[in-house]
């Protein structure tokens, strides 16, 4: 052969090489292979699929009143947790979404921020799933601490032990997965908000892949288990947080969690729990177990959602039905005091404390808000409009999210304490508004909700300002993130409700 000839031959295999060598490499990050096949789960196609089917129809699950945007499930062997994680499944059994976002922690690399993985299939023994690259790149837009980082989805099971059971239940959706390193919380609190921006014109379901409580005993287990899962049914962000700083290994997963009911909390959504059981219950063995458990994230459909109080018909005023209700005056003192005391104990120890009432009606459970002032300006305002907690319950936890929780202030330190004003709003049921102008300022709060967006202003807020009904209106829609004219369109929904309102200036006040 010429030398040309030889030259020629040779730069062809090397450009063979490097074409091979490259895609190679581009192949193996972007084209995630199972790893746990024959370990966590069965290998084989038809065993798996028949383990999986019995777990779901082995699981029993209520009826849910809304639309599901997320669920809480482990990641354990399928032989330990599997029959607990298919009550999350079978909730979302048949229903669409377009993607899923899975959330999980690093069991192998410690890191600071999110590895996101942005493009590429993730392949497992039932079938390939593609990742969406759109939404991942809007989850990444902006945020530097969420980056593509192959090699920690490298021996990490968190992700993919749930891709068989996606594939059963769902069809024709795409994934972004998400494994979380080091997080502060004001990230979470970020990042949950990215999450809101990103799902709320989008058909997106997000599963946080987490298992609890590791290596106790088996009562043991139980008992910080049923600690987190209260927390979790109830949105407690602030005490999961704090078990997290003070290193108390509640949950593998817990930096996905907390960012998931962030962001339930964000979209107004409530919490389900389904299913609780640890690895004593299923492999005997209740000297070092694990927790798992199962829930569901879904915004209520208001159109349907019953509320615990009724109102009474005898009570009437301008045609409309008022709230027969009322609190005595100790009655109100008591939850001020609970207020208080909530707010000294979490800003000076962290902690919530726990109080014992004898009054049946501090333990209805009613929807209720807790308004912060400091000299006579709002310092913060959250509530609770779904009667599902305890009235004293809830004003405990609602004072504390307003002081750290309200997205519009920072938090509340401690020695701003002595300053700040507490004022409660008991809300009575709320009513769908089939009439703008029968909203009576002073009487009536409002809600909006139109699409993904919602908002809510309190009876008290309008007279505050000086609002005629239609800036009412107008305001209501600015909180919930709408054009002012946007009560006025056929899809908006506005609900009205009455609400029992008294602060620390009316009755503590010398």
């Amino acid at each position: 052969m010429k030398p040309e000839g030889q030259k020629k031959k040779l730069f062809l295999c090397w450009g063979i090489m490097v074409y091979f060598y490259m895609n190679g490499f581009l192949f193996a990050q972007e084209v995630k292979k199972y790893e746990f096949a024959g370990s966590f789960y069965p290998q084989k196609r038809e065993v798996l699929k028949r383990q999986i089917h019995f777990y779901l129809e082995e699981a029993e699950v209520p009826d849910i009143k809304g639309k599901i945007v997320g669920i809480i499930c482990p990641h354990a062997g399928y032989v330990y947790s599997g029959k607990v994680a298919g009550y999350s499944f079978a909730a979302i059994k048949d229903k669409h979404f377009d993607t899923v976002i899975i959330m999980g922690p690093s069991h192998r690399y410690y890191f600071r921020g999110i590895s996101i993985y942005k493009k590429g299939f993730f392949h497992t023994s039932l079938g390939k799933v593609e990742v969406d690259e759109e939404v991942a790149k809007k989850i990444m837009q902006g945020i530097e601490w969420v980056r593509f980082t192959p090699q920690h989805f490298s021996g990490e099971h968190c992700i993919e032990v749930e891709l068989p059971f996606l594939i059963e239940v769902l069809k024709n959706f795409k994934i972004v997965p998400l494994i979380f390193g080091s997080l502060t919380y004001e990230e979470l609190k970020v990042f949950s908000k990215r999450l809101v921006e990103v799902c709320k014109d989008r058909n997106i379901l997000i599963v946080v892949s987490t298992d609890l409580s590791h290596y106790h005993p088996y009562k043991v287990a139980n008992k910080i288990d049923a600690q987190t899962i209260r927390e979790i049914k109830e949105k407690d962000v602030h005490t999961l947080w704090n078990s997290y700083k003070s290193q108390e290994l509640r949950a593998c997963g817990i930096l996905p969690l907390i960012s998931f009911l962030l962001y339930i909390k964000e979209r107004n959504g409530e919490i389900k729990i389904l299913k609780y059981a640890n690895s004593g219950d299923t492999s005997g063995n209740k000297s070092k177990v694990v927790g798992y458990v199962s829930a569901i994230g879904y915004i209520s459909d208001f159109h349907k959602l019953s509320f615990t109080t009724k109102v009474n018909d005898k009570s009437k005023k301008g045609g409309e039905e008022m709230l027969d209700y009322s609190l005595t005056t100790e009655d109100k003192i008591t939850l001020l005091k609970i207020a208080r005391k909530s707010l000294e104990s979490y800003l000076s120890k962290g902690k919530i404390p726990h109080f014992e009432v004898e009054r049946q009606t501090l333990k209805e459970k009613r929807g209720v808000f807790v308004t912060l002032k400091k000299q006579g300006q709002l310092r913060g305002c959250i509530g609770r409009i779904v009667a599902d907690t305890p009235l004293y319950e809830g004003v405990a936890k609602v004072a504390v999210d307003s002081a750290v929780g309200d997205p519009r202030f920072p938090p509340l330190k401690l020695e701003e304490l002595k300053d700040i004003e507490i004022e409660i709003s008991v809300l009575t049921p709320f009513k769908k508004v089939e009439d703008l102008e029968k909203i009576v300022v002073g009487r009536d709060g409002l809600m909006i909700q139109k699409g993904f967006h919602s908002g809510l202003l309190l009876p008290q807020v309008p007279v505050e300002y000086g609002w005629d009904r239609e800036t009412f209106l107008e305001h209501l829609c600015y909180k919930a993130g709408l054009p002012p004219y946007a009560y006025k369109e056929k899809d908006a929904v506005i609900y009205k409700f009455s609400a029992l309102v008294f602060s620390e200036s009316q009755l503590l006040t010398p």
